[in-house]
């Protein structure tokens, strides 16, 4: 299948708001009462469009794209954590601000890429199987039914690699089913936006890839 700029422009923005989200987690915000990362505004987006292009073009478009973002945002660690063992010039005083804001722990990186990983092949093969079973119907529950999977999955990996024996368990099962339930609903009431970009990019491309004897491997990059 040929490459058009429409699909280059959704694996950008997937890109784009993967990288950013794991930039701006550093962030607490409080939203309704509850305690969330800054990345709660971005990071289900990443699981929108990776929806609407496991919808669109299939999931073996959409798994090159997973390990693409993947590959993007390991150039993204690296060149931050070189930026801060370089030598720092004397006229730069935020040496300490810039460790703290940027200078995440190996654990919370591994943590963060194996979620990362593990949620987004789980929200792309659920889509894709949901939607041989419904025969391209009733698009809201695939999109929310992967999420649910794929978002509950990428946050008890991110949440327990990072936090276990660090916060007592009480406290870090409140804050797994949280976030869990703040990146659903997010998705769900973006629903609307998911139909009117799948609709416009199955008509232009035209295009509405059903994954019948497709190889699920993660690992298979090659079509």
């Amino acid at each position: 299948m040929s490459v058009s700029y429409r699909f280059v422009i959704v694996a950008a923005i997937f890109v784009t708001c993967l990288i950013t989200a794991n930039i701006i987690i550093v962030k607490q915000i409080t939203v309704c009462g509850l305690i969330l990362p800054a990345a709660i505004i971005i990071f289900p987006v990443s699981y929108i469009f990776g929806d609407i292009l496991t919808e669109v073009y299939g999931y073996q478009q959409a798994r090159r794209v997973i390990w693409l973002g993947f590959c993007c945002n390991l150039i993204a660690v690296v060149a931050i954590w070189v930026g801060k063992i370089l030598p720092t010039a004397p006229v730069f005083e935020a040496q300490g601000a810039y460790e703290r804001i940027l200078g995440s722990t190996p654990r919370f990186l591994a943590a963060s890429l194996l979620a990362y990983l593990a949620g987004e092949f789980a929200n792309s093969l659920v889509l894709a199987k949901m939607k041989i079973r419904t025969r391209g119907r009733w698009l809201w529950a695939r999109t929310i039914g992967s999420t649910i999977v794929g978002e509950g999955i990428d946050t008890l990996v991110v949440l327990s690699i990072a936090f276990w024996g660090v916060l007592p368990f009480s406290v870090l099962s409140i804050m797994i089913l949280s976030h869990w339930l703040a990146k659903t609903v997010y998705e769900a009431v973006a629903t609307p936006i998911t139909y009117g970009i799948v609709g416009y990019l199955k008509r232009k491309e035209n295009i509405d890839v059903y994954d019948y004897g497709t190889n699920f491997n993660p690992l298979r990059v090659a079509a």
